[in-house]
């Protein structure tokens, strides 16, 4: 083949390859606007949300403790269980060291030394007061001495019972090493096994937790919220809770109370919340379940809404291109209203049986 062929033949080339781009180019170019999606202007329902992330907790969440020392000698009841008021949950057998029981023993000899004492000074005491050899206010302080000394011979043997024993009565009071249910409610956890020491309540130490208790017909959502939503919240609103362990599930909630102190958490700056939840229906929530809480901010029903993503928001207005016909558009600038970051409602501009273009995707060069 000659030279003068070969150039032939390759311009030929260069002309057909260049009008086929030409009419495939030329073609995409003339129905890009035919080839945008179109979403309809419906009605529907437009919520504003405040995302809260925390915990289902017990309302009231009670520790179970002794008000006697000793070792777990018997426990009751399982975790997990429901118990009434009143029903036994454990025993604590006393376990003094042996100096403290030497000394409760030898207290309980001492007071009733010195009552015998005074038992034989009564007699001598009564005898004088007839024959007025005292007076009547010197014969009233033996009397007081000597009640004094019998309620301290009282203390003492009951505090070496309740050493030994650990139950005693006084009065109309009853004090035993069985610890009962202060309310009723399910036991949540245990602390203790058989065996193990126990601390009592005192006015100078918190002793022990053995149980933990709590009625679960009444529970809260603890959690967080971000600070540019606390602006917007206030008590009272309506809140559905989305449950991790639950995900078929909503339960719905009120927003009970806001702190008016922030928390640094992860960076970020939020504040905590607390959701009441009334009885769940058709949901068996636990304590310590993770869960999500939306705060119903602000919600319209029945509105005109489109997709937010095909508004082309300018300075203050926005429009959208609405379609008249096949290939014909129309610039509509529109009036919004409430968003919630998915979809807005149009206040003014569209009508129920518009058509909206998508907006078109910017090509990568």
């Amino acid at each position: 083949m000659t030279m003068k062929k070969k150039i032939i033949l390759s311009s030929v080339a260069v002309i057909v390859l260049g009008g086929a781009s030409f009419l495939f180019f030329g073609s995409n170019k003339s129905s890009d606007k035919n080839d945008l999606l179109k979403v309809k202007v419906i009605r529907g329902t437009v919520v504003d949300k405040a995302l809260a992330v925390g915990t289902i907790e017990p309302e009231n969440e009670i520790s179970v403790k002794s008000k006697v020392s000793g070792v777990v000698s018997r426990i009751f009841v399982d975790v997990g269980v429901y118990v009434k008021i009143g029903e036994p949950l454990l025993e604590v057998r006393p376990d003094p060291t042996p100096s403290e029981l030497a000394n409760a023993k030898r207290q309980v000899q001492l007071c009733q030394v010195d009552l015998d004492n005074l038992k034989k000074q009564r007699v001598r005491q009564e005898s004088m007061i007839k024959n007025h050899l005292i007076s009547d206010k010197e014969y009233e302080d033996f009397q007081m001495q000597y009640e004094e000394s019998d309620l301290k011979l009282k203390i003492a043997s009951e505090n070496l019972a309740l050493m030994e024993s650990g139950k005693i009565k006084i009065g109309e009071t009853e004090i035993e090493s069985i610890i009962k249910a202060p309310i009723s409610g399910f036991v949540l956890n245990r602390t203790i096994e058989v065996g193990d020491p126990v601390t009592p309540l005192t006015s100078y130490q918190e002793g022990t937790v053995l149980m933990k208790m709590a009625n679960m017909e009444r529970l809260i959502f603890k959690g967080t919220v971000d600070e540019i939503d606390v602006g917007k919240m206030k008590e009272g609103m309506d809140v559905e809770i989305k449950v991790g362990a639950l995900p078929s599930d909503t339960v719905r909630g009120i927003l009970r109370k806001i702190w008016l102190k922030a928390e640094k958490k992860d960076n970020s700056t939020v504040f905590p919340i607390e959701i009441l939840i009334p009885a769940a229906k058709n949901a068996v929530l636990r304590a310590g379940y993770s869960a999500n809480a939306n705060i119903i901010i602000q919600k319209k029903v029945n509105v005109l809404t489109i997709p937010e993503r095909v508004i082309t928001f300018s300075n203050d207005s926005g429009f959208v291109n609405v379609a008249r016909g096949k290939s014909k558009e129309e610039k509509h600038y529109i009036k919004t209203g409430l968003s919630d970051a998915i979809n807005i409602e149009v206040v003014s501009g569209l009508n129920d049986s518009d058509e909206v273009f998508e907006k078109p995707v910017k090509k990568i060069d």
